[in-house]
């Protein structure tokens, strides 16, 4: 115990158990340290050298101080296990070097075998290390929500691991709004008080998102960055609020689906058939444009646009198919309430993926004026704008309907 106490005191001050090892080493140059004391020092060491990331994660958020506890436990327990195993077989079979005296190599040998045992015995039990260094630095309400971020205000000075930094929490947020519109879309079909609930606990972490992620970029477009960096940054301003506006639609989603179930609303097959093929086409553009986002593939990006068209169109002809269904007495007004709220929050959806990819391209070509953008490829002749759009157009089609009246051809508009 006093070795193991003396080994980790030592590697404390130091801070660093590589400098307390070859001093170790260089004591053994003496004579005077045995195994029997070797051993006991270097599990102390091993503990000693957690120090540094206790100390590193003062002030950190919360992920990081439970890194460095984890650390801790890691070496805690493995010289815990490592010390009764060592003892527990010398004293039934006798070590013969047990009081031989210890030399630079045999030292670094107990130190890599320590590392080597404790890390095969400790990884089948990594949940378990998590648990512990959770309960030491346990969740509280009043800054739950500051653990959902990558950022941090050290990283700043140097920009470019910033700047990363803040794509992949733009990526987080993308991912969690494309997440949460999937699952609010499915309560319209049937409905589930978890999803709708975790729904609405996504929407309140993109709002987090939104508001930590913005202040970040502001204070990082003050600092010197690069070309890539700077696009990235810009990127990320005109595109986190379209993202929030697509985490607010799920919610309206929800709401939706609410009504339909206090209401009991039942469609007809013929209106669950229209919208399966809308809904196919809105999640096709979530999932479209939050891969280019994370990407970064503006090639990606300017496919999002012709399918917004497709979008659009498929909404109008939803709309006017539901009337030839209305007149026929197939479907009822009350159906046509929620079918509007539904094909609103579609098609804004669309919208949004629109902005996001058309800044996307924007920001990369080093300008920003999307109104330019959006007239030179809905009629500027753009070949493979046209190309696009009659792809997409031919893989969202409606089933005919004996009542409905011809679809207006959504290419003429």
């Amino acid at each position: 115990i006093l070795g193991v106490i003396a080994g980790a005191v030592l590697t404390a001050v130091l801070q660093s158990s590589s400098a307390s090892v070859g001093i170790l080493q260089a004591l053994t140059s003496t004579g005077a340290v045995t195994y029997s004391a070797a051993v006991p020092i270097i599990m102390g060491q091993n503990i000693g050298t957690t120090v540094t990331a206790l100390i590193s994660s003062a002030g950190a958020n919360k992920n990081a101080k439970r890194t460095a506890f984890v650390h801790l436990y890691f070496n805690l327990i493995g010289t815990i296990i490592f010390l009764c195993g060592f003892y527990g077989l010398n004293a039934l079979i006798g070590f013969s070097f047990f009081a031989d005296t210890a030399n630079t190599f045999g030292i670094a040998i107990v130190h890599t075998v320590f590392n080597v045992v404790t890390t095969a015995i400790l990884l089948p039990f990594n949940r378990v290390l998590e648990k512990l260094a959770i309960l030491t630095v346990p969740d509280s309400p009043a800054d739950q929500k500051q653990e959902n971020t990558l950022l941090d205000d050290r990283l700043l000075t140097t920009p470019s691991v910033a700047v990363g930094r803040a794509m992949l929490t733009g990526s987080d947020m993308a991912e969690i709004c494309r997440t949460a519109l999937l699952q609010a879309m499915s309560t319209t079909r049937v409905w589930n008080d978890a999803i709708a609930d975790e729904v609405l606990r996504k929407e309140d972490a993109v709002d987090h998102y939104e508001d930590v992620l913005g202040t970040y970029l502001v204070k990082l477009s003050a600092k010197h960055l690069s070309v890539d960096d700077n696009r990235t940054v810009n990127t990320l301003l005109h595109t986190i609020g379209d993202f929030e506006r697509v985490s607010d639609h799920a919610v309206n989603l929800i709401k939706t689906a609410e009504e339909i179930r206090d209401k009991s609303i039942k469609f007809s097959d013929e209106a669950l058939g229209d919208l399966s093929v809308l809904e196919a086409a809105v999640q096709d553009i979530v999932n479209r444009t939050v891969d280019a986002f994370q990407k970064g593939d503006t090639y990606a990006a300017k496919k999002i646009e012709p399918l917004e068209q497709v979008v659009d169109g498929l909404v109008r002809e939803v709309k006017s198919r539901h009337i030839a269904r209305l007149q026929a007495g197939a479907c009822t007004i009350e159906y046509g309430f929620v079918l509007d709220d539904l094909l609103t929050n579609y098609e804004r959806i669309a919208d949004h993926c629109s902005n996001i990819a058309v800044a996307m391209i924007e920001v990369a070509a080093d300008k920003f004026d999307t109104h330019e953008y959006l007239n030179t490829v809905k009629h500027g002749d753009d070949v493979k704008f046209e190309r696009r759009y009659e792809k997409y157009r031919g893989r969202y089609t409606f089933p005919p309907e004996a009542y409905s009246e011809p679809a207006e051809n959504p290419a003429e508009n």
